[in-house]
């Protein structure tokens, strides 16, 4: 930790500068942001995000039923991050799940952060788990950066887990 109290990528927290203070959301965020081993100071960088899509599945035959939306979603939750156990529904990932009549599913999702390594797996990982579910026909997993991730978006269970960590 610097002297002006900030965590930069490699420290080890041990003990917070002002914990009577410090709200538990701002304690989680700060832990999940170095579990992923990411600072939450705000670097000036000219990476582009990676724009990408994944695709699996095949279309449907005519006459076979749709497949319902809660078992798209518990499809999704088969998925997680490699650095963090946690699914990638539950860390917030999932923007948006379009189901088409034909049972197509177009996924549109995101990342921690545009650096992050596993940028081309995980989509796809999502994209085949979804293609497995029974009345699923083709499916695209968009990557999207806007808005932006942030911990807010983890479910309550999520946050809990990450508090056992």
């Amino acid at each position: 930790m610097t002297e002006d109290n900030t965590v930069k990528k490699d420290d080890v927290v041990t003990e917070w500068p002002d914990a009577e203070n410090m709200s538990p959301i701002g304690a989680t965020e700060s832990r999940l942001l170095q579990a992923m081993s990411v600072s939450d100071e705000v670097e000036s960088t000219d990476v582009e995000p990676l724009e990408f899509s994944a695709y699996a599945g095949d279309a449907l035959a005519d006459g076979v039923q749709k497949a319902k939306m809660i078992d798209i979603v518990e499809q999704i939750r088969t998925v997680s991050d490699p650095e963090i156990p946690i699914n990638v529904y539950d860390m917030g990932l999932i923007y948006k799940i379009d189901q088409q009549d034909n049972g197509d599913i177009y996924i549109e999702m995101t990342l921690t952060a545009p650096t992050c390594p596993i940028a081309g797996v995980l989509p796809q990982q999502v994209a085949d788990a979804v293609a497995l579910t029974e009345g699923v026909g083709k499916v695209e997993v968009k990557l999207v950066w806007e808005p932006a991730w942030t911990p807010d978006r983890m479910t309550d269970e999520a946050k809990e887990m990450l508090e056992l960590l």
